[in-house]
């Protein structure tokens, strides 16, 4: 089973702890801006993807409006994965930006 979060409470949880966040965007959004530090699990090639995550690590879970990260999420889970889907997504997400892919 995995949580749900909105986007301003893991903003309010990135201000006092260091937390792995998972964007499941495309490539071509992602390189449009995404929170800094993010891992990069594009939803097109997500299984090939998932050595890039630790099952001892939690993460958060983001795409745009929450869709599907809601989706990853429910699959990592299963997987055995600790995750909590942000709802809202980069959408309403209001921090720092980062352009680097």
């Amino acid at each position: 089973m995995y949580k749900t979060v909105m986007m301003f409470e893991l903003e309010q949880t990135m201000k006092k702890e260091n937390v792995k966040i998972i964007d499941v965007r495309e490539i071509d959004e992602f390189s449009e801006g995404h929170i800094p530090n993010a891992i990069h699990v594009p939803m097109s090639d997500f299984v090939n993807n998932l050595k890039k995550l630790n099952k001892k690590e939690a993460y958060y879970v983001v795409c745009y409006s929450g869709a599907r990260s809601q989706a990853a999420s429910q699959f990592l889970s299963k997987q055995g994965y600790d995750v909590t889907n942000v709802l809202g997504g980069m959408s309403t997400y209001r921090g720092d930006l980062s352009d680097e892919v």
